[in-house]
């Protein structure tokens, strides 16, 4: 039972928390059900996953919805997920809005349905002024092709002659992410058992703590995340220094 009703004191909170929401085919199957039946429950993981986050004054969450490698899925899967991400953003918007969630979306767009990325758009528009929390989706989102995309805006400027190559440094590659403007993760969960990143925010995770959960994702709840900011605020982060 979640028992926290105020924000907890701890040593440190992250600003940002990233999570690879790992299981629900499994957890399904598991129970003799469809794996589109998994997809539905994950919706209140995710609902729990930003009540914790609020409540401990978390600013950032991410999370890993639809990879750039999930295409490759059966074509009956990938179509239930773009029609559930279609209502469940008709439907849990105004909820988020109500919470003072801002919505951002990262990915590419161009080969989502026009009726989704329609759909980003307003549900962005709409909350863009919230500030409790800024809850990143990332669809249709891979980090290969995030750093290519930055790759391409970076070159261009090359050779329109507004940056030359040895003055390119890490702020030109910053300034092109999804992510630009926000905090790097400070915390990475990943659940169901498995230990790998899955071409997740490959460049902004490079000093994150990683916390890797058995727990598949619909049965990870809100006392579940309060352990993974629990285990975040006793570690001690160097970033390659030494804490004297």
């Amino acid at each position: 039972m979640f028992k926290p009703q105020v924000k907890p004191e701890l040593n440190d909170i992250p600003k940002h928390i990233a999570i690879i929401m790992d299981g629900n085919g499994r957890w399904a199957e598991q129970r003799g059900l469809p794996r589109t039946a998994g997809h539905k429950a994950g919706l209140q993981s995710l609902r729990d996953a930003i009540t914790v986050c609020i409540l401990y004054g978390v600013p950032y969450l991410t999370v890993y919805a639809f990879s750039t490698e999930n295409w490759s899925r059966p074509s009956k899967e990938v179509d239930f997920l773009m029609n559930l991400f279609e209502d469940v953003l008709k439907n849990e918007t105004e909820r988020l809005h109500q919470q003072g969630v801002k919505l951002n979306f990262i990915g590419l767009r161009h080969n989502l349905k026009p009726s989704l990325v329609q759909m980003m758009e307003s549900c962005e528009a709409k909350t863009s002024a919230n500030d409790k929390l800024t809850l990143n989706i990332a669809i249709n989102y891979g980090g290969r092709s995030e750093l290519l995309e930055v790759t391409r805006k970076v070159a261009a400027q090359v050779k329109a002659g507004t940056l030359e190559p040895e003055k390119i440094t890490e702020n030109e590659i910053i300034e092109h992410l999804f992510t630009k403007g926000q905090p790097d993760p400070d915390l990475l969960i990943r659940t169901s058992g498995e230990s790998r990143i899955s071409n997740f925010l490959i460049w902004q995770i490079a000093y994150a703590e990683l916390y890797f959960a058995d727990k598949l994702w619909p049965d990870f709840g809100k006392d579940d995340l309060a352990e993974a900011i629990e285990f975040y605020s006793k570690r001690e982060r160097r970033f390659g220094g030494l804490k004297l």
